[in-house]
């Protein structure tokens, strides 16, 4: 029988957590003060927690610890790129867990939250007592270059035309550089448009069968505005990463348990990059869901993420 979701739960705790200049960040606590505690990371860069997302995660066993990052959701500034890189986040999820007084913790995300989850696991490999990575996000230039440039347009190419036709014929041959000048300028109706148009891009690619809940989360001005602005800020600098550091230091997570759970129709972080990470993070379960794409919102994922999650709490009590 397939996995369901956890009832939706109150939070036990909610507060803000000043960081770097100018930002505070949102920190809200689910479920039993006393149990496995895990840290959520959120996509992007800058698209915030959403509801449901505590909801992976047993209430009983876990205290579940969530965040919005620099810039995103209900942090603030809202969609600030000021003081926002790969070290600043990695710094944070530390400065939380010392606030919390946690001496080591399960990391979970997905998408851009599994290549924070990497990151910070590779730099704080003692802290890290298991994680689960869903819809893995290398962020190497290719993997940029397929979503944004040349590769999922050829399988979406209705949806690419709405993304595309944003941007003047004489600019195309580098999209991330041409969204970059209209999110980052002045006007503020530009911004907005070229947000939804970016965001939308995303969120009609990211499930295998159209899902208006999530498109419309997508093109939200709230989360449209922040995901645009900081996906875009990221990678017009390489996403703070050095070439290829998430697989080169991977030998770093040889002693962690966890899983790697993958839609194989993802399009917009093709399932290559989660086994690539399986080849060196032989400790960790690949599971690759048949019927799936990116979204951690099909059925098949919420699925695969719950027994991962129940599994790993087995594991660690």
């Amino acid at each position: 029988m397939m996995r369901t979701f956890y009832p939706q739960a109150q939070a036990t705790r909610e507060f803000y957590l000043p960081v770097g200049q100018p930002h505070q960040l949102w920190v809200a606590e689910y479920g039993n003060p006393n149990g496995l505690p895990v840290v959520f990371l959120h996509g992007g860069p800058g698209s915030g927690c959403e509801d449901y997302h505590p909801r992976f995660f047993d209430p009983e066993r876990y205290r579940i610890i969530l965040f919005d990052q620099r810039g995103a959701g209900r942090s603030k500034p809202h969609a600030s790129t000021e003081n926002n890189t790969t070290p600043d986040l990695i710094a944070d999820i530390e400065q939380l867990r010392v606030e919390l007084n946690i001496d080591q913790w399960v990391v979970f995300g997905g998408s851009w939250g599994s290549t924070l989850a990497l990151a910070y696991a590779e730099q704080y490999p003692e802290k890290v007592m298991g994680l689960v990575l869903r819809g893995v996000f290398l962020c190497r230039k290719r993997d940029i270059q397929w979503f944004y440039q040349d590769g999922a347009s050829a399988i979406f190419p209705d949806y690419w035309q709405d993304y595309e036709s944003f941007i003047p014929a004489a600019e195309r041959g580098d999209m991330v550089s041409a969204y970059h000048q209209r999110l980052s300028g002045d006007d503020p109706e530009q911004q907005l448009e070229a947000a939804k148009r970016w965001s939308i891009w995303e969120g009609r690619t990211s499930t295998l069968r159209p899902k208006d809940t999530v498109i419309d989360h997508f093109g939200d001005a709230h989360t449209a505005l922040s995901l645009a602005r900081i996906e875009c800020h990221y990678f017009m600098h390489d996403s703070y990463l050095e070439p290829d550091q998430l697989l080169r230091d991977a030998d770093c997570l040889a002693d962690i348990p966890g899983a790697i759970v993958h839609g194989r129709y993802d399009v917009v972080c093709p399932v290559e990059q989660a086994y690539a990470l399986h080849q060196r993070w032989t400790k960790a379960e690949l599971i690759i869901a048949p019927n799936s794409g990116h979204s951690a919102t099909e059925d098949e994922m919420v699925d695969a993420l719950i027994r991962s999650t129940d599994r790993l709490a087995d594991e660690l009590t």
